[in-house]
């Protein structure tokens, strides 16, 4: 079974969340057999995750029967549900049972609080090797979709596991969404080593999240820059949490001021902070900065996880080899996922990276071989941890209201220019809405005109101008 699940001890419990849901890998095992019997392999499978051990227990156990399922968030927006699943036509979900409403669909089995449910389509051709799907650049109504292989999630499992040094003994706080590949990671990482994983739903500003993780005794922590951000406002300094012995981060580039406390907070309180980074191409994780010079190399995503490689390369494909030069990152590894899918064809393609990904970030190379990201190439942000296209925010805004529009930012917010007063409200509720993230994560500004080039392509340097 997937993570060698059936060779744990049954009575243990592979997660526990914040609703009271437990499940233990005993439950995992008996599970993947149920679900063997009532649906046949390689099905197209839409699983509407919340963190609750009936999302978790229901992916990993279609996941090990070679079903293939889309990781989407239960709280998705409608209209972008609607439009994947006219592009890919599942034949089942796997689903919250407050949505069996919501839905004329056929259910065929039920556990604890989710239900598998039959749609009447038949699934798409799928290539052998494709063994799951997750959304790429946010939730800003494409698509597009990251194809994974088997070995991936499995590979980057173990070598994070590896890195971090994770036993039986873990309890690992996941409350980033299990269909966010870092916290798909987080929670993989963890049932590799035979852990537990405390899936919390509750927002980080609530006392209830607290209570729960003292409660369960959290032993780690993995969160995204505006995480930190919402820990430096409560004063975590100054928290009683004896058994949070881990600190991670990842998702996108935390201030150096916020590094620097927390790994500096990390050493005089004997704990370990990892800075690590990745993408959903890579299946998470590609690179980490070891604890131990966190406090030395501020800013740094370290280096490559075991089995894999991190290099530089310039315009022309070369690598390279000299200290302090700008290049984009590029990463060879296991972990390297097949491609994208944009239409339901795509699904039966074969592998296009070949265990190869070019970031589209460009960074640079210290004495020590520690990398650090210096900006992007490719036109999207990640907002709290989640990408974003940028594109893909024009279109909506554009189409939404007939208007023209240009996105640009940085991963702190995203500035958008539109040529219509009286608007602004509308357009930051429409993307908010859309994206799933906070007002305040977006900017809107009225403009006399949209600045463009002669081609007609928009001149974003003279935005900010």
């Amino acid at each position: 079974m997937l993570f060698d699940i059936d060779k744990k001890p049954s009575d243990r419990y592979a997660a526990i969340d914040d609703a009271g849901g437990q499940l233990t890998y005993g439950e995992l095992v008996w599970l993947r057999g149920e679900l063997a019997s009532v649906l046949p392999e390689r099905e197209l499978v839409f699983c509407l995750c919340e963190n609750r051990v009936g999302a978790l227990a229901g992916f990993l156990s279609l996941y090990d029967c070679k079903d293939v399922c889309l990781l989407l968030s239960a709280h998705i927006d409608k209209a972008l549900l609607r439009v994947l699943d006219e592009t890919y036509g599942p034949s089942y979900y796997w689903m919250p049972e407050a949505m069996a409403a919501e839905s004329n669909y056929d259910i065929v089995y039920s556990y604890k609080g989710y239900i598998l449910c039959k749609t009447g389509k038949t699934s798409p051709t799928l290539h052998p090797d494709l063994s799951m799907l997750m959304t790429t650049s946010g939730t800003t109504g494409s698509p597009k979709l990251v194809r994974h292989k088997y070995g991936n999630i499995e590979s980057n499992a173990r070598n994070v596991a590896k890195v971090f040094g994770w036993t039986p003994e873990e309890r690992g706080i996941i409350d980033l969404p299990m269909q966010y590949t870092m916290g798909l990671n987080v929670i993989n990482s963890h049932l590799y080593a035979g852990a537990t994983v405390l899936l919390v739903e509750a927002n980080l500003m609530s006392p209830k999240y607290w209570s729960f993780v003292k409660e369960q005794k959290g032993s780690n922590f993995t969160g995204v820059p505006f995480s930190y951000e919402i820990l430096n406002r409560l004063r975590f300094w100054k928290m009683d949490l004896p058994y949070l012995t881990t600190m991670a981060e990842g998702g996108g580039k935390l201030s150096d001021n916020l590094f620097k406390a927390f790994a500096d907070y990390a050493v005089e309180k004997g704990k370990r902070f990892f800075a690590t980074f990745g993408t959903t191409e890579t299946s998470a994780r590609l690179a980490y900065l070891p604890p131990e010079q966190a406090a030395t190399h501020i800013g740094s995503i370290g280096h490559a996880i075991p089995e894999g490689r991190l290099m530089l390369v310039d315009e022309n494909g070369h690598e390279i080899a000299e200290a302090d030069v700008e290049g984009e990152l590029r990463y060879e590894g296991p972990n390297v996922t097949m491609g994208y899918g944009t239409c339901v064809e795509d699904l039966a393609k074969g592998d296009e990276f070949c265990g190869v990904y070019e970031t589209g970030d460009l960074a640079k190379k210290d004495a020590d071989g520690f990398f650090y990201i210096v900006g992007r190439k490719k036109r999207f942000l990640k907002l709290f941890g989640l990408r974003v296209s940028l594109d893909q925010s024009e279109k909506i805004i554009s189409e939404h209201f007939n208007i023209e529009c240009a996105c640009t930012g940085d991963d702190n917010q995203m500035s958008i220019y539109i040529t219509q007063e009286g608007l602004k409200e509308e357009v930051k509720k429409l993307i908010s809405d859309k994206t799933g993230l906070m007002a305040k994560s977006f900017e809107v500004r009225e403009v006399e005109s949209i600045p463009r080039f002669e081609s007609g392509k928009i001149n974003y340097k003279a935005l900010s101008i």
